[in-house]
């Protein structure tokens, strides 16, 4: 019983520095509605600022200097959130969700690279303050004192906030312009300050919570991406916008953290998603969250009109298949590598924009289908002998079988709620590729998936490589122009018109999400066979970040925008690796 007690404490210390950083993320989520994808930087920052203040501005007797350096380091990441909120985030209120997360995104890169140039790649411990630093005894188990002062501090700033929330005129407008901020703008507010004030505050409560956390774990280079997959499912299982349930969904993850190890620790890694993933199907808004007063109509957005193109369309399009089965002729090996893996990272792109720009569905997990189709090949071949072109068959099935899966609950839910729950599965499937050992690998991979001998060379692979993906192309463009595709659209554009005239919406957007995995899944055999291999990075976050910046390069709304985006961008990234 007094491991039991002494195991929950550590995960109360815990909770209370999750919460600071999930209560930021989900005021700033409130008011402005962007995701702060660089709200992990902004807690990384807090970390690294309290020991430069503890060790180098402040070196005070008695522990006033780390609380003073705790302090400082949180009002200084406060300032750093307003000017991001200043140069960035004003910048996307009005834009697509997915842009908005690509470019706190690339937040989050800068800031690690400025964090490496500052402090370096090492690790950096502030101790704990003098009057801390022992331990209190609990039921025979000796607990850190800190830890315990962290504990209290949890329902301290939840008190706060209640307080500034219910009793200040900032807090009564904060709510206000959580529910509807268009109408607070019309009343007179000055809503710039207001969101500048909040993304404040929001990034100040990350700042402490990492100045708090750096004397029970030390600061690191990618303590920003550890906290921040914490921070969002704490956030999303509480309720986008609800502190309360920030609070409440800190404790359950803190204590799930403490004791999953401990009694579950195959699923250890991916326990929190599939918590996440259990809240979301049972409770959409989180536990604690509200359906959004919806101010607009759900129908007659303002979207651009796709059309099918004439016949310069269909002659530019062979023109293009005809230069590039040509290029064998001029190009050398690697080259031909290099294009093989840009046509493949094409279809990938391809079938995201059918999911998110066609469907309106926002997909932060698409990697799931890639990867899943490249393991389905890989296992084929490996453990039966089958022939390459049975594996490409099975590759687009098992693809399509994940999204058929996963898409039964994701599509259900739209917006942020659906993007958090996408990624929660391909995280689970990650995970499952990761510690399925026996059939996998683990993180040793399946090694020696080489195409059929007519197709080894690098010329023979790369034909078929364009052979397939110009056929899977030319099919998804004309799915997009069925009755079919249209139909999907129309559950983007006008849901409710949709349904009046007899369309099933649940069931359109499921198959529409589905398909979208099968030909990821296509992409994905042919990857498996142009590397020779395949391991459980294919399945990972960075790898569905590369779909959405392809998809998004070139254009949601267009058909061969996709196609330029993957060119662009997987081969500016092959050109600056080499």
């Amino acid at each position: 019983m007094d491991f039991v007690v002494a195991q929950g404490l550590t995960g109360l210390a815990h909770a209370s520095a999750l919460f600071l950083v999930a209560s930021g993320l989900t005021i700033i989520f409130g008011v402005t509605r962007i995701v702060n994808f660089a709200h992990g930087s902004l807690y990384m920052l807090g970390a690294y600022g309290a020991y430069a203040i503890t060790t180098t501005l402040v070196p005070l007797a008695g522990g006033v200097g780390f609380w003073a350096g705790v302090l400082a380091s949180a009002l200084a990441v406060g300032a750093v959130g307003a000017v991001l909120e200043l140069l960035v985030m004003r910048r996307l209120y009005a834009s697509h969700e997915l842009f908005q997360l690509l470019a706190t995104f690339g937040v989050v890169l800068i800031v690690d690279d400025v964090v490496l140039a500052v402090w370096g790649p090492q690790d950096l411990v502030v101790a704990r303050p003098p009057l801390l630093d022992g331990a209190v005894a609990v039921m025979g188990r000796a607990i850190p004192a800190y830890d315990l002062v962290l504990i209290a501090l949890g329902p301290v700033v939840l008190a706060a906030l209640h307080w500034a929330f219910r009793r200040t005129r900032w807090g009564l407008l904060v709510r206000a312009a959580t529910q509807d901020r268009e109408m607070v703008g019309a009343l007179g507010v000055h809503q710039r300050r207001l969101f500048t004030a909040t993304v404040a505050l929001g990034a100040a409560l990350a700042g402490l919570g990492g100045a708090l956390q750096v004397p029970r774990e030390a600061a690191s280079l990618d303590m920003d991406m550890a906290v921040i997959a914490e921070a969002f499912v704490v956030t999303v299982v509480g309720g986008m916008g609800s502190v309360p349930g920030a609070f409440l969904a800190a404790l359950i993850v803190a204590e799930l953290n403490a004791f999953g190890i401990l009694i579950l620790p195959e699923i250890s890694i991916v326990l929190l998603f599939v918590v996440m993933a259990a809240v979301l199907v049972v409770r959409p808004r989180g536990l604690l969250g509200r359906p959004e007063l919806q101010t607009h109509p759900t129908h007659g957005e303002s979207e651009p009109l796709l059309v099918p193109g004439g016949w310069g369309t269909a002659a530019a399009a062979a023109l293009a298949v005809a230069v590039l089965a040509a290029l064998p002729a001029v190009a050398g090996g690697y080259a031909l590598s290099v294009v093989t893996e840009l046509l493949i990272m094409a279809l990938f792109a391809a079938s995201l924009q059918f999911v998110l720009g066609v469907g309106g569905m926002i997909s932060f997990g698409h990697a799931a289908y890639l990867g899943l189709g490249a393991y389905a090949a890989a296992l084929l071949t490996q453990t039966t002998g089958a022939p390459m072109t049975g594996a490409l068959v099975l590759a687009p099935l098992a693809g399509g079988l994940g999204a058929l899966v996963f898409g039964w609950f994701c599509v259900r839910l739209s917006g942020v709620y659906m993007a958090m729950l996408t990624l929660a599965f391909a995280q689970i499937a990650w995970a499952a590729a990761h510690q399925w050992v026996a059939v996998t690998g683990g993180s040793n991979g399946i090694l020696g998936v080489w195409p059929a001998a007519w197709a080894s060379g690098v010329t023979a692979f790369y034909w078929l490589t364009l052979a397939v993906v110009t056929a899977a192309l030319a099919l998804l463009w004309r799915v997009v122009f069925s009755p079919f595709g249209y139909g999907v659209r129309a559950t983007r554009d006008s849901p409710r018109r949709a349904e009046a005239v007899g369309i099933d919406l649940h069931r359109q957007r499921w198959l529409g999400f589905t398909l979208g995995g099968v030909f990821a899944g296509l992409a994905g055999g042919l990857y498996a066979f142009l590397k020779g291999s395949v391991f459980p990075s294919v399945l990972a976050i960075p790898m569905s970040i590369d779909a959405l910046v392809m998809t998004l390069l070139g254009g949601v709304q267009t058909l061969v925008g996709p196609l330029l985006g993957a060119g662009l961008y997987d081969g500016l990234k092959t050109v600056l690796m080499s």
